[in-house]
């Protein structure tokens, strides 16, 4: 769709949609009970929140919707600030997974909409255009959930250089909590430290074989890499017989969702799944759906959490911890809770604290500099940017987990335990890690 066609398409239709809805600036008067339906312009905030919600990432933003309600309402009777009472204004845009159509959100979020604060989230086919159309233009930029040195480094900073980001900030993990997690999740099974690994040729696959890949052969592990294949990619009988002849009892892979799907049932039929002590992903496996399209195919997955409704903290936005979060979810939806859930709210928390501390929420040069000095908890634990890896880091925990069957008579097929808590020793471990194919 071109440029034009998509901006008047956001003006003419989506924006009109989305204030008959309730989230507009006329839905939030409504909600705040007979507040006017606009306000002067200085006196309200709005927020740009990206993220996709359809497309082959749509896992990411499957609870978004409950999220944002939550914010909205937290957020009803406006943020007081310096004495001066704002109206906040949330505009939440479906990316569809398209880097060009995040980007062109973005655009039109900040020349159109004239957002103070983006807050783009999942994964480097939405975040990274949005920071890069933020950076470009001055807006200040706050995202999460993804590995920061696809981010940063990934968005042309360079090792040891300065950074070259005024206005994009970041917070979450990075390759130093997979290196951290995987290494105390593999040593909890008896295996031949071999590790098969299905890096795919996009920000995140390219970021972690640099940075991941030789820090775990550092650590013992053998890394049997058969190169970088292409998203999308349907017939993956070479890379499967690469681990065979290796004898790969683990495997670890950042795939998108439908192409980790192909390659694991492809995995299966040619035998070589039943050699997999430990079959260790992220990326896809994150979310409920992703794991019950496979099937049986999907019971003894090991995963890793960046947020756990066992996470002891609680929201600074609404108040809600984290198995409140996860039971209010799932009692409105009828589905499993995930945790992106936790994530959402968290870039919220941190957000909307930025905006409060910064001397003047207008003044986006003003929201830059609170993002750059942010030190605060939020529902998914600890966020310092005074204390990053890097310049407009802050890093963040991610925890190991598995998809196990849940005993009889639960709600769900599934149950989701933590494993082990190398990066944030403050999260229970709810169950041992059990071998693939036990």
């Amino acid at each position: 769709m071109g440029g034009s066609v998509l901006t008047g398409m956001l003006h003419d239709g989506l924006t009109r949609r989305r204030m008959i809805a309730g989230g507009g600036v006329a839905g939030l008067a409504m909600a705040a009970g007979g507040r006017r339906a606009f306000a002067a312009s200085e006196n309200v905030l709005k927020i740009g929140f990206v993220s996709p919600r359809t497309g082959a990432l749509a896992g990411f933003g499957q609870t978004d919707g409950y999220v944002l309600e939550l914010a909205r309402k937290s957020l009803a009777k406006g943020l007081t600030i310096g004495g001066k009472t704002y109206e906040v204004v949330i505009l939440d845009r479906d990316s569809q997974s398209d880097p060009s159509r995040a980007s062109q959100l973005a655009k039109t979020l900040i020349n159109s909409d004239q957002v103070d604060l983006m807050l783009p989230i999942s994964a480097p086919e939405t975040i990274n255009p949005v920071a890069d159309a933020c950076e470009a233009a001055g807006v200040p930029c706050l995202s999460t959930v993804m590995p920061w040195e696809a981010w940063y480094y990934g968005r042309g900073a360079k090792p040891g250089q300065p950074s070259p980001f005024k206005w994009t900030y970041h917070f979450g993990f990075g390759v130093h909590e997979f290196l951290e997690t995987y290494v105390s999740q593999w040593s909890l099974i008896p295996t031949n430290r071999k590790v098969g690994v299905l890096y795919p040729n996009d920000a995140d696959g390219n970021a972690i074989r640099h940075n991941l890949a030789p820090l775990l052969a550092a650590k013992g592990f053998t890394i049997v890499d058969p190169g970088p294949y292409e998203d999308g990619t349907d017939d993956f009988s070479a890379q499967i017989a690469v681990f065979k002849r290796a004898h790969c009892e683990i495997f670890n892979s950042f795939p998108l969702p439908p192409d980790f799907a192909a390659f694991w049932r492809q995995a299966t039929q040619q035998g070589y799944a039943r050699h997999v002590k430990i079959c260790q992903v992220a990326k896809t496996g994150l979310f409920p759906s992703d794991i019950t399209s496979l099937g049986r195919l999907g019971y003894n997955i090991a995963s890793a959490a960046y947020w756990h409704k066992a996470f002891p903290y609680t929201s600074s936005l609404t108040g809600i911890g984290g198995e409140a979060l996860a039971n209010g979810y799932e009692n409105e939806t009828g589905k499993m809770w995930t945790q992106q859930l936790g994530a959402s709210l968290a870039l919220l928390d941190a957000g909307v604290t930025a905006l409060q501390t910064s001397s003047d929420p207008k003044n986006k040069a003003a929201v830059a500099h609170a993002l750059s000095v942010l030190k605060t908890i939020t529902i998914a634990g600890k966020v310092d940017f005074t204390d990053g890896p890097v310049p407009n880091v802050s890093p963040g925990p991610i925890i190991g987990t598995q998809w196990v069957k849940a005993p009889p008579g639960s709600r769900f097929k599934l149950a989701y335990p933590v494993t082990e808590h190398a990066t944030d020793p403050n999260v229970p471990i709810g169950a041992k890690l059990i071998p693939y194919n036990a």
